[in-house]
């Protein structure tokens, strides 16, 4: 039963997929295992939320990928991966959380089957869904096998967009915007934070017009007043108040393609301090915009960005961006490149960012935030369109 509404063209998995071989090339791979369900989407176009129990993509250097998961989950790969049914794996439910049976004893039984019993094998050893007895079992299973590390190696192989990804996060922009548009109108002192959460909520998945909204990697993020210092705390139901400032960290999801957005907002009349820093803030913003050029470096943006903020007497200490496209939680970014002054990664045509100079101070904190694309010519494109500044309510 094939997918009936494709993200992508054939010829756009085979583009990753060739993209991919020429990595494992290169580090010496013969078959690769990647169990990050975003890179399993990325190659395959599975869908599905089943990334709780383990479940991975074959990919050897010949033939299509083969999807490896739980037996109930099979049908779900059925409706989403471009593969044919002779390349769709699934073990007995028998395996699932049993301490004296693991998964990658029938991972290891195909393995051996398509011949990999002694191949140079990649894994994604510091991986969220990867775990410690995964390895161990597979090690003990396939003793012949060499194990080598293949953490971020698909990752990498996404960090230049196609068109067809670009086209999915200018929707999810669109969506993000909305959902942003609707706090900034909705928000005001009494009103329960669990509240303007559900109406976040019901905006993101609503979508606009016929681009309907996905589940977004990370939950809303909205802390206000001293606990804005901690940048990932989410709701509770206490009511907005009046002389606090709340910042929103949010995306919008549109097939699993992100594109995260963040604004402050302030109730009441925000502090002298609070102007200083937004001003700051922005302007380093827009200095690390004209820096994000293509052939320029990751660093470059982070250094833009510092020079204002220590000017007003900030210090961050933290990086100010990463990678973002496709994404399952626990995590909306791409864990390869990183905006700071260490990280010398050339930028190309086709990287996108969020480019995240949030700051969180001792007792207040505030965030205004832009998602990028690295264009060919000139400074990167925001994929949003909104007032960059901390909006005041009385």
């Amino acid at each position: 039963m094939p997918h009936h509404d494709p993200a992508f063209t054939r010829a756009e998995y085979d583009r990753r997929i060739a993209k991919t071989r020429k990595a494992m090339d290169a580090a010496g791979i013969d078959v690769l295992f990647v169990e990050d369900p975003s890179n399993m989407a990325w190659l395959t176009g599975y869908d599905g939320w089943s990334f709780y129990v383990h479940q991975g993509v074959i990919l050897p250097q010949d033939g299509d990928p083969v999807w490896w998961g739980r037996n109930q989950d099979a049908n779900g790969a059925r409706r989403t991966v471009w593969m044919a049914e002779d390349r769709i794996h699934g073990y007995a439910d028998t395996f699932v959380q049993n301490p004296a049976a693991h998964p990658m004893e029938d991972l290891s039984r195909i393995l051996r089957e398509l011949g990999h019993e002694t191949s140079r094998i990649g894994v994604e050893m510091d991986n969220y869904y990867y775990s410690a007895k995964a390895h161990q079992t597979l090690v003990s299973q396939l003793p012949g096998a060499r194990f080598v590390d293949a953490t971020a190696l698909v990752n990498w192989q996404r960090a230049v967009k196609s068109g067809e990804e670009i086209t999915l996060m200018r929707k999810a922009a669109r969506i993000v915007e909305k959902v942003m548009d609707g706090v900034i109108e909705r928000i005001e002192p009494g009103l329960r934070k669990n509240d303007l959460v559900a109406e976040i909520l019901r905006d993101a998945v609503r979508g606009v017009g016929d681009d309907w909204g996905d589940y977004a990697a990370i939950v809303p993020l909205l802390p206000s007043g001293t606990d804005a210092a901690a940048p990932h705390l989410t709701w509770d139901g206490r009511p907005f108040r009046k002389g606090e400032c709340t910042f929103f960290e949010l995306a919008g999801c549109y097939r699993r393609y992100h594109t995260p957005f963040c604004r402050s907002v302030f109730l009441g009349d925000p502090p002298a301090f609070l102007k200083t820093a937004e001003a700051a803030l922005v302007e380093g913003l827009e200095a690390g915009l004209d820096a994000a050029r293509a052939g320029n470096r990751a660093s470059d943006i982070a250094a833009a960005l510092a020079r204002p903020l220590e000017k007003a007497g900030i210090e961050r200490g933290a990086r100010c961006g990463y990678p973002i496209g496709l994404s399952y939680p626990p995590d909306w970014g791409e864990r390869t490149i990183s905006l700071r002054v260490e990280d010398d990664t050339v930028l190309e045509p086709g990287m996108t960012f969020h480019f995240m100079p949030g700051l969180w101070m001792d007792d207040w904190g505030m965030e205004i935030t832009e998602s990028i694309l690295i264009t060919e010519n000139g400074p990167a494109e925001c994929f949003c369109d909104r007032p960059r500044k901390m909006f005041v309510k009385p």
